[in-house]
């Protein structure tokens, strides 16, 4: 049975807090467990905030913002985009220097302790993934799991859900090609992204209004150690692009 524990207790974040270090001291994790943390906390605890105040916007993000944008959090976006995929007035989808194709290049307002600063996408969420891992060993001798969690959007459907950014400790994606499915059929493309459906999971029992960062799954053995890295659909099979 799967079990999914939320991560309550742990305080709002801020630059140098060690996330893992809380999560050890509201959780008992157990080998096997999957740990996962809101970007949003990891992004704070490495000190990745800019301050609007701070930043002065280029034409581009002027001509972007329009009359009811805000030019500043438009220019921010623009420095943590790779390339600018869509955009409708001050609304924009853009790919990230990571890699991911999400709206405004991960820059987020929502959550943030005061009026003003946004928060950026961690520099390597897989890097933070595994440092959290490795300091959760450290901590409890666990050998657990880590997802940096996100939420984006999806194509062609309305709402959000939580997908992994980060990971280590698990596969992001369990490669069933060369499998035989019930029938008996080889499978041939047949990829699932078990890294992303445990994001979505975790974020049942977060909530966007809670203020939990994250949450214990337990119940699951996944072998392997696996990238976030790895989900992004290839440029050679990308059909939109």
């Amino acid at each position: 049975m799967i079990e999914i524990h939320p991560l309550e207790g742990v305080p709002e974040l801020a630059e140098g807090d060690d996330v893992a270090e809380h999560v050890a001291r509201v959780s008992e994790l157990r080998d096997d467990d999957v740990v996962v943390l809101a970007q949003k906390a990891v992004s704070k605890a490495e000190g990745r905030i800019v301050r609007l105040a701070d930043v002065e916007p280029s034409h581009f993000a002027w001509t972007l913002a329009g009359a009811d944008g805000d030019a500043r959090q438009l220019e921010v976006i623009l420095r943590e985009a790779r390339r600018v995929i869509r955009a409708r007035q001050s609304f924009v989808i853009a790919e990230t220097r990571h890699g991911l194709i999400c709206a405004s290049a991960g820059v987020d307002a929502s959550n943030t302790p005061a009026e003003g600063p946004v928060v950026l996408l961690p520099q390597d969420p897989d890097a933070s993934a595994a440092w959290i891992r490795e300091r959760l060993r450290e901590l409890t001798g666990a050998a657990v799991g880590v997802i940096v969690s996100d939420s984006f959007g999806r194509p062609w459907r309305q709402g959000t859900i939580d997908v992994a950014i980060g990971v280590a400790g698990i596969p992001a994606l369990l490669d069933l090609r060369g499998t035989r499915d019930a029938s008996g059929r080889e499978l041939r493309t047949t990829q699932i992204a078990v890294a992303d459906e445990l994001a979505s999971a975790a974020e049942l029992v977060m909530g966007k209004d809670r203020a939990v960062p994250g949450a214990v799954i337990r119940g699951l053995r996944l072998e392997g150690d696996g990238k976030a890295a790895d989900i992004p659909i290839p440029e050679d099979r990308d059909l939109f692009r």
